[in-house]
């Protein structure tokens, strides 16, 4: 066992839980949508460029990043996308939470403007 995983509190194994059933949800509803896969696995990573933000350094960088990596925004486009019946933004809005949950359950989290290793999931 690592150190890492020797040291996980109870808190940031739910946080890594609602990760896994986010993701699920995401795959379940992108499946509804009746939009190719090839979109699904081109698209997955996209909200990491979000990263980009920190050329402009560590303020700026966890800033965009965090934006990108919140429910709020994808939420609100798979609402909007089940509210219109438009199947691509339902697509886009699973994809960017299926992101999301992925990256909480490997353990990436918010940044905090210090690092961009220093995480709301880090400890």
């Amino acid at each position: 066992m690592t150190r890492r995983l020797a040291l996980e509190t109870p808190q940031i194994a739910l946080l890594r839980l609602e990760g896994v059933a986010l993701f699920a949800f995401g795959v379940t509803l992108f499946a509804s949508t009746g939009v190719s896969w090839w979109l699904f696995t081109i698209l997955l990573l996209a909200p990491d460029l979000s990263a980009l933000g920190y050329l402009a350094g560590p303020r700026i960088g966890a800033w965009c990043y965090n934006l990108a990596h919140t429910y709020t925004l994808p939420a609100a486009l798979i609402g909007v996308g089940w509210a219109t019946g438009t199947p691509p933004a339902l697509a886009f809005g699973s994809i960017w939470l299926c992101h999301i949950g992925l990256d909480r359950v490997v353990g990436y989290g918010l940044k905090h403007r210090t690092a961009f290793r220093s995480t709301h999931l880090s400890f």
